[in-house]
């Protein structure tokens, strides 16, 4: 089992039939990855890919599961955990339906800063548009008009986030 600290994040992604991986859920300091709902002994049915590089805490899956075990306290926490994971990929699916690719654009900005704790959000706009499942063209516009009203700044292969009210606002 893998806990993200600092900056960072992991994605659970699905690939599709034209080959491309849209990401299903988000994953950072709050959350860990790995034998979390299966206790990691049964099929994956999303890959997990590191958005972002930095420390990852880890401890075996068999040796959490003692822990566990022991403590119906701990148990509760990892139970908790998989239903809120269950949950963000309600919402996620929901936000899909539902929103406009600005919306699922700032959406995914300000989650990332909440799993991070940093405003500068390292990925280019190929790889934003991958994860929300829609093509570079759509988020480049997206974030030119975001740039426009001053909400973020483009930087090489990062995206800094200069209004954060605005992007909660917008999402």
């Amino acid at each position: 089992v893998y806990f993200p600290s600092g900056p960072a994040m992991v994605s659970y992604v699905i690939q599709v039939d034209d080959g491309k991986q849209v990401e299903t859920v988000l994953i950072g300091r709050e959350g860990a990855v790995g034998g979390i709902v299966s206790h990691g002994h049964l099929p994956a049915y999303a890959r997990c890919v590191v958005q972002f590089p930095g420390e990852f805490l880890t401890i075996e899956v068999d040796r959490l599961d003692a822990i566990k075990e022991k403590s119906p306290a701990v148990a509760n926490i990892f139970d908790r955990y998989a239903d809120c994971l269950m949950a963000q990929v309600f919402q996620s699916v929901a936000c899909n339906a539902a929103h406009t690719i600005e919306q699922r654009t700032a959406k995914w900005l300000v989650s990332a800063i909440e799993r991070t704790g940093a405003t500068k959000v390292p990925l280019t706009q190929e790889q934003l548009a991958g994860m929300l499942g829609v093509g570079r063209t759509y988020i480049s516009r997206v974030i030119a008009n975001l740039k426009a009203s001053k909400f973020l700044i483009t930087r090489r292969r990062a995206l800094e986030i200069q209004d954060l009210p605005a992007v909660q606002a917008l999402s």
